[in-house]
This record gives structure tokens, sequence and C-alpha cells, in this order.
């Protein structure tokens, strides 16, 4: 656990396992790197190097004056990247770290081995309509903020206005741009996520090396709920075979992985 610095930012790192493979834990809105180590980082670190880091504003690393971008954060992630020496990665991105997974793809397709991507959109218009009370955040969320921030519990209704006014704009890629990453990627949502479900359908038709799961009784917070099975899917899509053998192949048999 270390402080690293990416362009004047103090940046809350952590890396687990020694493994040749590096996984990169992407957090999601509001939330930080601890919450995926703790629910399926842990998992990965006896095959794999795992490296989580908050973004700004989140877990231990400070804010800004900015507003949020996730294209700022793509770039923050990049950087991060090419700090800590990762050439080639897994990227496991839970609903805002999906997005930044998605860009970071796009944009340095090289530093990218496979996705896998948790309750994520790549349009604002994909997710059902936010209710995100500042007076009332949802549990755990102000307590988990205030007990890592540098800037203090009374910031948080800052970070969760930059959150909203992001989320409700951003992100706006198209299909056209998805069908240009050719990086295996597992598409994971529960089936009652924030995202809407066709959404997540044509996030994963638009992908030509995409696999879709769908975990029935589970919301948004499926690495929450399911932590154990959604580790082990991730793992078994991490580690198994590319494209993947099958005995009726449909969408693969007219070359779409």
């Amino acid at each position: 656990m270390a402080y690293i610095d990416i362009d004047g930012l103090d940046t809350w790192t952590e890396t687990r396992g020694s493994g040749e493979n590096i996984v990169v834990l992407l957090h999601g809105g509001l939330s930080n790197s601890d919450v995926l180590f703790d629910l399926i980082g842990s998992s990965f670190e006896h095959n794999f190097r795992v490296i989580g880091f908050d973004r700004r504003g989140h877990g231990y690393t400070a804010d800004t004056e900015e507003p949020f971008h996730y294209d700022d954060m793509a770039t923050h992630a990049i950087k991060v990247l090419e700090h800590v020496g990762a050439s080639k990665v897994h990227l496991v991105g839970w609903s805002d770290g999906g997005i930044v997974a998605l860009l970071v793809a796009l944009r340095r397709p090289e530093l990218v081995d496979r996705l896998v991507l948790i309750g994520t959109n790549y349009h604002f218009e994909g997710i059902h309509e936010l209710d995100l009370d500042d007076d009332a955040p949802p549990v755990g969320l102000l307590e988990s903020y205030a007990e890592r921030s540098p800037d203090g519990a009374d910031h948080f209704p800052v970070v969760a206005e930059k959150f909203m006014a992001m989320a409700t704009t951003e992100p706006t890629l198209t299909t056209d741009d998805l069908a240009r990453l050719e990086h295996p990627t597992l598409v994971l949502v529960g089936d009652d996520d924030l995202v809407r479900l066709h959404h997540t359908v044509a996030l994963y038709e638009a992908l030509p090396a995409g696999r879709l799961c769908v975990l029935p009784g589970a919301s948004h917070t499926v690495v929450m709920e399911r932590p154990q099975l959604v580790a082990a899917i991730i793992e078994d899509f991490l580690e198994g075979a590319e494209p993947p053998e099958t005995l009726l192949p449909i969408r693969r048999a007219l070359g779409r992985t």
C-alpha cells in the first residue's frame, strides 16, 4: 500500500499477489479499491498480481476542484498502469470502473489483455434513473468515505454532486466504438441491475469477442451479493481458452467469439 504521484495527485495504490499476469481492479463510483479487493480480489491473488487504486475523490485519494469526467479517469488509470510498469493487464471494472476499463481499452488497446465489465453501461441513457439523495446516501457509503477520504466526511456531498453530474451526461460511446474492441470481454450483470438489460445485451452483441453472464436474483451490487460466484466466473474467464470451446456454437460459428 502506497501513494504514487500521478500529475501531482497522490494516488492510493495497492498490490497483492505475485503472479506473472496482472489483474487491475477498477472500483465503482463513490466506492474505493478496498471494496473489490475484499469481495473478489483475494480470489485472484494465488494466480495473479492484483493491483487496485483509488481514483480522484474516492477512497484514500483526495479530490481536487475539477469536475469528474470518465475520460479524465481513463487518463488517470493509464498513467497508473504506466507508473507501475504494467504493460499487458486484465481490467476488471465494476460500474464506473467498467466504463473506465472500456475507455482505457479503446485508447490504449495494447495495454489490455482481457476485460471484465460488471454492471457497466456504455452510454448514460443505458441506466435506470438515479436517485442519490446527498442527505441520505445509501447505507454505509458515507461511513466508508469518511473512514478513508483525506478531505473528510463534509466533502462527500461535493463528490456526490460531481458524480451525479457525470453519470447523467456521460459516457456517450456507441456500438461502433465497441465494435473496435477485439479483446476477449466478459459482460456480467445481475438480472435486476441498474443498467437496463437491453442495454447490456446491446453491449455484449457489439463486442467482437464478448461473453455474457446474467446472474439471477442479483442487482447492481452483484459483487456484494454473490462475491464467491462472481470471483469464480471471472477467474474461469481469465484463465480459460479463447475462443471458448463449445459443442453447439451459433454466434461464435459465424466468426464472433
